[in-house]
């Protein structure tokens, strides 16, 4: 991937992100045990909220210079998992692996583009994408272990 301009990588971010929204709710709509359907509806308004920063970033590309970088702890629960595809009546641990690997795979991504980057900018901007991503990755592997610790695993 070859990116001219930080407004080519926004619009991709924004472009992925977009994606994930429409998967989660996609998947909410057609989950038929309710309590899954919200949690799929909670993932899309998480995707939701990574579209809303990168829009408001593309208005505003000091926000960039001035992000904050702060070290996000990698559990690696997802590390030790296999990708998988939705099926109706997943049970939450595997809907969980699902969200993690979807969000390890847009860390790699994005930590791959910073390190291919053309200037620092770019590169700084890979680098705010893959930490959203792994923060979301974080979410999903604590939600992964607190599930397993309340089954008594």
């Amino acid at each position: 991937m070859n990116f001219k301009s930080i407004d080519e990588i926004l619009d991709f971010a924004i472009e992925k992100e977009k994606e994930a929204v429409a998967f989660y709710n996609d998947l909410s709509r057609k989950e038929s045990v309710s309590a899954l359907a919200k949690t799929f509806k909670e993932l899309a308004q998480e995707e939701a909220k990574h579209v809303k920063l990168l829009t408001t970033i593309s208005k505003n590309k000091g926000a960039i210079s001035s992000y904050e970088f702060k070290k996000v702890p990698d559990l690696k629960v997802s590390d030790y998992l296999v990708e998988m595809e939705y099926t109706e009546g997943m049970l939450m641990q595997d809907i969980l692996v699902l969200a993690m690997k979807r969000e390890e795979m847009a860390v790699k991504l994005y930590t791959n583009l910073a390190m291919g980057a053309v200037d620092q900018e770019s590169a700084k901007l890979f680098k705010l994408l893959a930490q959203e991503e792994a923060k979301h990755k974080l979410t999903f592997e604590r939600l992964y272990d607190d599930d397993l610790a309340g089954q008594g695993n």
